[in-house]
């Protein structure tokens, strides 16, 4: 038995949850994963997991070897970490999550740069607007925007987006262009963004002199994906807040036009966001380097 191979196979079932998608991230079969971890629990002499066909458990036994074994890969992980960093040659898979328009719109357009500095790092992108579990869906790091509030990550500002206020311009001219936020309540037809999550719009912020407003109407279109929402308002749909860095090709063209400019909210922050009992490799922390050195300006549309 590799006990070393055993003991971060057992890791990733404890974190994914269950064998198939701990056996999917380590790029091996299914079953050859769970004769490793009934191996070790042979030569451990306990039970590390209870399987039923449904779901998979830690064992209390399993739990406290998994966070004492957890500390030895890390260790090992820091000791490679650390010549690679002295080489200078981060090498690797980085698993990356992204929302669909930030993706789209502002990190696949620029990431040419960073693959050209670091040749060995190759990345996968899960692009969705829908929360992941960075654990069990074994992701390296998830890009967002908006507030945080999971205690469990690690996260670093990487920018702000400037958000705005447009529709097209033949809404417009069939429904009128409102001067102040109230407006939108008497007769407007807005295209609100659903959160992926709960499957709730989003109100529309307004402030303007430290004054802030929020709208919350009845919408006219509800979309919980990114590029999705922008193109209902390019449809001529409605009225949507979305990102400068979504917006902008739409506004140059004169294809949308903001509105209600004088009460832009404040800017949308932005964030790279990690586990904090995960070991930070070397491909990972140049990656996060990288983009807070080159995303604000991208973000900023």
């Amino acid at each position: 038995m590799d006990q070393l191979t055993a003991i971060r196979g057992f890791a990733r079932v404890v974190e994914a949850g269950s064998f198939t998608r701990a056996a999917d991230s380590l790029d091996m079969p299914n079953a050859t994963l769970s004769k490793i971890v009934q191996d070790l629990e042979a030569h451990l002499g306990v039970r590390l997991l209870q399987r039923t066909t449904r779901r998979v458990t830690v064992t209390p036994e399993g739990r406290e070897y998994y966070e004492k074994a957890l500390r030895i890969v890390r260790d090992l992980e820091d000791i490679d970490g650390s010549f690679n960093a002295v080489q200078g040659k981060p090498k690797g898979h980085l698993r990356i999550d992204v929302g669909g328009s930030t993706a789209s719109d502002v990190l696949i357009p620029a990431i040419s740069d960073f693959l050209t500095r670091y040749p060995d790092i190759r990345i996968d992108f899960g692009v969705s607007d829908r929360p992941v579990n960075l654990i069990s869906d074994n992701v390296d790091c998830v890009i967002r925007g908006g507030p945080l509030d999971d205690s469990s990550l690690v996260a670093r500002q990487i920018g702000t987006a400037d958000l705005i206020t447009c529709a097209t311009p033949g809404y417009l001219k069939q429904f009128g262009t409102p001067a102040y936020p109230n407006e939108l309540k008497n007769g407007h037809k807005l295209v609100s963004y659903l959160s992926p999550q709960n499957g709730r719009a989003f109100p529309f912020r307004f402030e303007r002199d430290g004054e802030k407003t929020e709208i919350k109407v009845e919408h006219r279109v509800g979309v919980n994906e990114s590029n999705a929402h922008l193109a209902a308002a390019l449809a001529g749909l409605g009225i949507v807040q979305t990102f400068t860095y979504a917006a902008g090709p739409a506004l140059q063209s004169g294809a949308l036009v903001e509105i209600l400019k004088p009460w832009r909210p404040q800017p949308y922050p932005f964030h790279v966001v990690y586990p904090h009992n995960r070991h930070v490799t070397h491909r990972l922390r140049v990656f996060i380097d990288w983009l807070v050195a080159n995303l604000p300006a991208q973000l900023k549309g």
